[in-house]
């Protein structure tokens, strides 16, 4: 089948390498012209202009974006005077499913198809494969099954779950017609919430241990410092990639998520190539609204995503007040720094 590729980055460049080697044919076009150089070196057309990559397709076309959510209505309004009845638009970024619902509205209006898919997958997607949370009409997910199906992991990938009974969907292949417009994005949307919240408890988990050993710590003697009341419960220097490595085997907490955390811990032990400034890129947020649309208590999710609000310092501001009013009303001075913890007595 032939699909065109809007936006080269991280995700989509694999996409296109993952459908060329499975016997698809690829028009590609990015606004950086030397990312579909080396698509176009694996067998890929590349495009200088959309009205070239456009004219590149075969009608009826389709036409997948993977650019920033940002980004998308820019793109598609380049586009929409270029189309015709019949072409299928996918937008497979990270978009907001609200502007799904406006997005298939204006494009129906054009009998033009429009399919939203929530595409997961990272960067191992190219050997991994793709999970695919698709919405939109039938009649367009049944033109686009091909694509899905080569860009999905396929049944393969991870073992049937007991008592489910066999091939009756195609989720047990990664790929899922969740519903009509705008579903495949919401379902992509508390997929990332959640992902938020299982990211922070594996980071807050291993904080804990990595201060295991704060009894062997000094700690000064004043009005401003908690004293640590038993010491000797907290002496234990741990070895956190060991850790982590160990988890992945036999452990109820083991994932995908662990296994790369794991890596990162083997390459860099304490992380020093990190500040910490953890962004967040909309879907976090957007899971949190529905749930309080839909009056559904997420307090982890929530937790997660101030958390890293608070690590981008947007939390620093409030913690100055606290400061002022700690100092107002008790005369308390600010401790600075870490003086208040010196590794082993130093």
């Amino acid at each position: 089948m032939q699909l065109g590729m809007i936006g080269l980055g991280r995700m989509g460049a694999s996409m296109v390498t993952r459908l060329l080697r499975g016997g698809h044919a690829c028009v590609v076009h990015d606004h950086q012209s030397g990312a579909a150089v080396p698509l176009v070196a694996e067998g890929a057309t590349g495009s200088t202009s959309l009205q070239n990559f456009v004219s590149a397709l075969s009608a009826p076309r389709a036409i997948w974006l993977m650019v920033p959510a940002a980004a998308v209505d820019g793109v598609l309004d380049a586009l929409q005077s270029l189309l015709s009845p019949g072409d299928v638009v996918v937008d497979g970024g990270n978009s907001y499913y609200h502007d799904d619902l406006r997005r298939a509205e204006q494009f129906e209006a054009q009998g033009i198809h429009y399919l939203d898919v929530g595409t997961s997958g990272g960067v191992a997607g190219l050997t991994r494969g793709y999970c695919l949370m698709v919405g939109g009409k039938a009649e367009a997910v049944a033109r686009l099954t091909p694509i899905f199906e080569t860009l999905a992991p396929g049944r393969g990938a991870a073992a049937p779950t007991p008592g489910r009974a066999a091939h009756t969907s195609t989720a047990d292949r990664g790929w899922l017609h969740c519903g009509t417009h705008g579903a495949g994005h919401f379902v992509k949307m508390v997929h990332n919430g959640i992902e938020y919240g299982i990211m922070a408890a594996y980071a807050e988990g291993l904080n804990i241990l990595r201060h295991a050993n704060v009894g062997r710590q000094t700690h000064a003697v004043d009005a401003e410092t908690t004293p640590l009341r038993h010491p000797e419960r907290y002496q234990y220097d741990l070895d956190l990639a060991d850790i982590a490595e160990l988890w992945r085997r036999g452990s109820v907490i083991g994932s995908w998520l662990l296994d790369l955390t794991a890596q990162a811990l083997a390459s860099d032990r304490e992380l020093q190539g990190f500040a910490g400034r953890v962004s967040d890129s909309g879907e976090g947020r957007w899971t949190i609204q529905a749930a309080i649309d839909a009056a559904v208590p997420a307090p982890v999710l929530s937790a997660a995503l101030y958390a890293r609000f608070g690590s981008r310092g947007e939390a620093d501001f409030a913690n100055r007040v606290q400061s002022a009013m700690r100092r107002e009303f008790g005369g308390h001075v600010e401790k600075l720094g870490d003086t208040s913890l010196r590794k082993d007595g130093v």
